[in-house]
């Protein structure tokens, strides 16, 4: 009988998106045969997870949990709306925030590794559909405040110098509904500066106006384009006739830091030809 090696695991785990132990087992009952190995693996409830590991897992909810002067923030992904409301999906999420929230811990490979990623495989096995735990982000501060969208697409973070907790979840509510790039516009990245400056000198230009009317032009829109990103100087989404800046300062306090999470945010999703997909899985019924 030929030997399991780690290799010759880690390729069946890379094809099927299996567990290890799970891919050891099915290995030594194979006798090494990586083939027989997946035709047996196709014959068990295992492979319905398998056959859904490479698939892109872009909707999900976010979710926090915050208390004095820390928080929380937590992505979960799964392939589908209806999955994000499955009662175990939703489980598994609250037990990846509780551990990340008592460690301290925004690492997911490590929160997996500590025990959790047997819970997500299980979870797998039962819904059918991918699931993980993508990112997760912490604030420390004096007061942390959250809010989170009804839905649990959109949470947010805040962390205040002073204030209460309503005050930052309010700015929390204001940071989701807005999206600001930044707290204060100094805090904005030279690089996106420069290339908005570039993109505004461009639109100018084709005015045909004199240089020196061009580069006010150019400055005036930059500190617009600032204004408009900066959380302090936008209007309260609440009371427009104040900033957050001037609604934050009246009640004793300044803004440290937010942390916004987006469910599914920059992942790429690809597009499936559903009638290939179905073909092909009809096509495999048959081997």
């Amino acid at each position: 009988m030929s030997q399991v090696t780690a290799s010759l695991v880690k390729e069946l785990r890379d094809r099927t998106g299996l567990g290890m132990m799970e891919c050891k087992r099915a290995l030594t009952e194979a006798g090494a045969d990586i083939d027989k190995a997946i035709e047996e693996l196709r014959k068990s409830s295992g492979m319905k997870a398998a056959k859904k590991a490479g698939r892109t897992a872009a909707d999900g909810i976010v979710l926090y949990k915050a208390e004095g002067g820390y928080g929380m923030l937590l992505e979960v992904n799964s392939e589908t709306d209806f999955a994000a409301r499955d009662e175990g999906f939703q489980g598994f999420a609250n037990q990846v925030l509780d551990a990340a929230y008592a460690g301290k811990e925004t690492d997911i490979a490590a929160l997996m590794a500590a025990g959790l990623e047997p819970v997500r495989e299980a979870l797998v096995q039962k819904i059918g559909e991918n699931i993980s735990a993508r990112r997760a982000a912490s604030v420390e501060a004096p007061v942390v405040g959250g809010y989170v969208h009804s839905n649990n697409r959109i949470a947010v973070l805040v962390g205040l110098s002073g204030g209460s907790e309503d005050l930052a979840r309010d700015v929390a509510m204001h940071v989701a509904a807005v999206n600001p790039a930044v707290v204060s516009s100094d805090q904005m990245p030279a690089e996106v500066v420069a290339a908005e400056k570039e993109i505004f000198a461009a639109q100018a230009r084709e005015s045909g106006k004199p240089e020196e009317i061009i580069e006010k032009m150019i400055g005036g829109r930059i500190n617009k384009f600032l204004k408009e990103s900066s959380l302090i100087d936008q209007p309260f989404v609440k009371d427009p006739d104040t900033t957050v800046g001037k609604l934050v300062a009246a009640g004793g306090a300044e803004v440290i830091s937010f942390v916004r999470f987006e469910v599914g945010e920059g992942i790429e999703v690809e597009e499936v030809d559903f009638a290939a997909e179905v073909a092909a899985q009809v096509a495999g019924v048959g081997e």
